[in-house]
């Protein structure tokens, strides 16, 4: 369940919408100040927020800006201010949205839903890494090839996830046991040589044609140059 934060000092204005918001099956929390709505979105996790300007104890434009310096979750602006020039100083200080009161409930929900759907998208892109036709998901732990998943071990992932993260870059054994074993490479080990030798044997099987893994010698590993 998706959680919703709401911080607004008028406490009708705040009921109303979060009973609403949890009618259509959000999780929400209620700060009627501006110094504890900041505190709260600091202590616990939300997946957006809605957020008034005129507060007590410390704006919504302080609180906005505190925020975007830890977190980019988005943030839609609610207030009575309907002057345009507001509007684009918030957007531009990283208010996602701005909706102005007196609200539509309805408008209110199909711009949250928009917004964490935009928000969620952008974050599970940022969660895969591409090369060729590689594709790594940080968040599953899982490798596809040309669509097919490779069941890999954890350290072959880990070893995949390294070196596709910068694919330019060379990485000597060293470099990859002391990062994946925590221990010191002692320069007699072949456990990297052997995971790297399991790993292009799997990803031939899938695709026979292509290098993928590239030995640079006398230095190290790095994803194939195309």
């Amino acid at each position: 369940m998706e959680k919703i934060l709401i911080i607004e000092d008028n406490e009708d204005v705040s009921r109303l919408l979060a009973e609403f918001l949890k009618d259509e099956g959000y999780e929400v929390s209620i700060e009627l100040n501006g110094m504890e709505g900041l505190m709260e979105a600091k202590k616990n996790q939300y997946n957006l927020i809605l957020l008034d300007i005129m507060l007590p104890y410390k704006s919504g434009e302080e609180i906005l800006k505190e925020i975007r310096a830890f977190h980019d979750i988005p943030i839609i602006i609610i207030s009575a201010k309907d002057m345009v020039s507001t509007k684009i100083d918030l957007l531009r200080l990283g208010a996602d949205d701005y909706i102005t009161k007196p609200f539509n409930l309805g408008e209110v929900s199909a711009r949250i839903m928009t917004n964490l759907r935009h928000y969620n998208s952008q974050k599970k892109a940022n969660n895969v890494l591409k090369y060729r036709d590689l594709n790594l998901d940080i968040t599953n732990k899982e490798l596809t090839l040309s669509g097919v998943k490779l069941d890999l071990t954890a350290k072959e992932y880990l070893i995949m996830e390294l070196l596709m993260r910068n694919p330019g870059k060379v990485y000597s054994k060293s470099n990859i046991y002391e990062s994946l074993w925590n221990k010191e490479y002692l320069g007699d080990d072949n456990s990297v040589k052997t995971h790297i030798s399991n790993l292009r044997n799997k990803l031939k099987t899938v695709n026979p044609d292509i290098d993928y893994v590239e030995t640079v010698w006398g230095l190290g590993y790095r994803m194939y140059k195309a």
